[in-house]
């Protein structure tokens, strides 16, 4: 290891480092230190998570973190960051299913309206309202019509979330068609993955070209004033968890001098 700092050295010679050293082969040292400082900085930022948290709790403020973005490009890896070290009992994440029968014959809205935070709670949805936007015009599960009412409607929705006195904060996770190929190889190829594949997933390279069309819409609609999408690159995951925890708490006027 000639040639590496003392402080470089240190880094890999703790617990962290090693395990870093020699989890993944071939052994890589640059990418090692990498790891070790991104496990810092990530416990730093979900120490500031947690006076965010307390915060809400304590001034009963009620924050909506909405998570969109290509198939397979981190937003349940983002949300797990977001979510481990915080007070579970005030805290939701929404990931809501297809919907029912009576679902499908009410107001569009009104299942994410069912889910929104309460007092002191902050809720993450994994995929919400948006999925209208893109994925349900992709692959027909809604109608022209059906499409054309939500984007009339959508800015409104959030407007009256806003007034309400939720925080929304909405991100969007970007990786490249490429990068999308090589992970849905690799949860195909790792047993403890392959139930994060979807039929949907399967056919998401195929309809890469449609799904943008429908995405650079939504941005043009939805991308407000008052109700702005934050893009994340997420080709490589721990930078894009790091930039997504730091959006969060830049985007929530929480009190960063509280004692916790």
């Amino acid at each position: 290891m000639e040639g590496l700092s003392t402080k470089n050295l240190k880094k890999l010679n703790s617990k962290k480092g090693l395990l870093a050293l020699l989890s993944k082969e071939p052994i890589n040292i640059d990418r090692a230190i990498r790891y070790v400082d991104y496990q810092k900085k990530l416990e730093q930022l979900q120490a500031e998570l947690i006076r965010l948290q307390t915060w809400a709790i304590n001034k009963e403020e009620r924050i909506i973190v909405v998570f969109e973005g290509r198939d397979a490009a981190g937003k349940g890896g983002a949300i797990r960051r977001l979510t481990e070290r915080i007070n579970p009992r005030h805290m939701r994440i929404v990931a809501l299913s297809k919907p029912t029968k009576d679902e499908q014959s009410q107001w569009y809205f009104q299942r994410y309206v069912e889910q929104l935070p309460k007092a002191g709670e902050i809720v993450f949805f994994d995929r919400s309202w948006y999925n209208r936007a893109v994925i349900e015009p992709v692959n027909g599960f809604c109608t022209k019509k059906e499409y054309e009412i939500f984007m009339d409607q959508v800015n409104d929705f959030e407007r009256m979330i806003l007034q309400s006195g939720i925080h929304v904060v909405k991100i969007y996770m970007s990786i490249s068609k490429k990068e999308q190929a090589k992970r849905f190889e690799e949860i195909k190829s790792d047993p403890l993955k392959q139930w994060k594949m979807t039929k949907l997933d399967e056919k998401a390279q195929f309809f890469w070209d449609d799904y943008t069309v429908y995405k650079k819409a939504m941005f043009e609609k939805t991308n407000t004033e008052i109700s702005p999408w934050k893009i994340i690159r997420a080709n490589r995951k721990t930078e894009a968890r790091i930039n997504v925890i730091n959006h969060i708490l830049d985007s929530i006027p929480y009190d960063k001098d509280l004692n916790i």
